[in-house]
């Protein structure tokens, strides 16, 4: 593979672009809130049951990014994320279990593209 890396991705040679994760991180929500690990993530705030705020070590460029997330507590229970806010330098967004109630999960995991 050739071209130049930079903060977005790769630069291709014919000047398009491949985009990569920009930031991502496994926390467990319950409880006192703990990072398993991350990349470009300084930190979880814990706004209340199953409302959460990643915040990015280094800002994101705009607020245009995708968040994906998915979570669970250990068994069969399957968490869902939305989104509250974007900014360059934070997500916060609500975890969800299967009857819409907002849920502190166990295992959730987030990745962040632009």
């Amino acid at each position: 593979m050739s071209g130049n890396i930079n903060f977005n991705g790769w630069i291709n040679d014919d000047g398009s672009e491949n985009y990569k994760c920009r930031a991502w991180v496994n926390f467990n929500g319950t409880g006192t809130v703990a990072i398993r690990a991350s990349g470009n993530v300084s930190s979880i705030t814990d706004n209340g049951t199953g409302d959460y705020t990643v915040n990015f070590t280094t800002a994101m460029t705009d607020v245009n990014f995708t968040a994906i997330g998915v979570g669970g507590d250990g068994g069969n229970g399957v968490r869902s994320m939305g989104a509250t806010t974007y900014t360059a330098s934070l997500f916060r967004f609500p975890v969800r279990n299967l009857d819409n109630g907002l849920a502190d999960p166990v295992f959730m995991n987030v990745t962040i593209f632009r």
